[in-house]
């Protein structure tokens, strides 16, 4: 489990943000709020990117940012995936990887085949990016990130662009990532079925700050937090056990009582889910 520690400030116009926090980051940590809250201000932070907040900035004990000392964002070992892929439009797909692969300077990398096999990105390595659905994009700017050997991944709204086919299709690809690459995960989303679906903890924002911080069933449960969080949006939030699947179908244990509900795409051993 890695440990980020956060004490900046930053004023831009009218806006200010201002974080204490000190977060145990295991899984899929998201950062969630409405739009303007600042959410993509404190991953840039994080990164290294945005260089006028005030403050220190600390990762399992390195001070990435503090009075008189900034470790560029090449130097943090993170792997930031941004909104758009953000790909090399004439370097075909594999060429597009092993550009990220570059990045890890000599160290112990993650394996080319295991970032392949595990984004089923096999089928894509001789294509330009042009001809790849927003999905595949997205896919592939995962894959060039985990190729830096990052300690942290960063991923700021990375299905804002896609419609809810392809965000349907790459949600399974970035539920495994933490237990298949072994790293923690700070996702920035306004979605809340994102942060139902993926995280397992969530730091809430509004106008700068944090107003809510914990489990994501313990967050989205809060009244107080209603006006943050929108709980016409919500919906309801169920722990249950996937027992089996066939046909299109998946059974899914609440305790005493099965459920019957449409698969969604998964695969391995039957597993929790929310």
């Amino acid at each position: 489990m890695a440990e980020l520690s956060l004490d900046i400030a930053l004023e831009r116009g009218s806006f200010a943000l201002e974080v204490r926090e000190r977060l145990e980051l295991a899984g899929i940590t998201a950062l969630f709020g409405p739009s303007g809250s600042g959410k993509t201000t404190l991953l840039r932070i994080v990164s290294g990117l945005e260089t006028r907040a005030a403050g220190t900035v600390t990762f399992d004990g390195e001070d990435w940012q503090r009075p008189g000392r900034r470790v560029p964002t090449h130097r943090r070992r993170i792997g930031y995936v941004f909104q758009d892929g953000r790909l090399f439009p004439h370097l075909d797909v594999e060429r597009n990887l092993r550009f990220g692969a570059r990045a890890a300077d000599g160290r112990a990398a993650i394996r080319f085949e295991s970032v392949v096999d595990a984004l089923d990105l096999e089928p894509l390595l001789g294509r330009r990016p042009t001809s790849l659905s927003g999905g595949e994009q997205q896919r592939v700017a995962i894959g060039r990130a985990l190729l830096a050997n990052p300690r942290l991944l960063l991923m700021d709204e990375p299905m804002s662009s896609l419609d809810v086919r392809r965000k349907a299709e790459i949600l399974p690809y970035i539920e495994r990532l933490p237990d298949a690459f072994g790293l923690p995960v700070l996702y920035v989303t306004h979605s809340i079925d994102e942060v139902a679906r993926l995280a397992s903890e969530v730091l809430l924002l509004s106008g700068g700050r944090v107003v809510g911080r914990g489990a994501v069933a313990d967050v989205l449960e809060r009244i107080d937090l209603w006006p943050v969080t929108g709980h016409a949006d919500a919906g309801t939030l169920v722990a249950g056990t996937v027992e089996d699947a066939a046909d299109g179908m998946a059974s899914i244990r609440l305790e005493r009582q099965r459920l019957r509900v449409p698969l969604r795409a998964m695969s391995g051993k039957p597993r929790s889910v929310r």
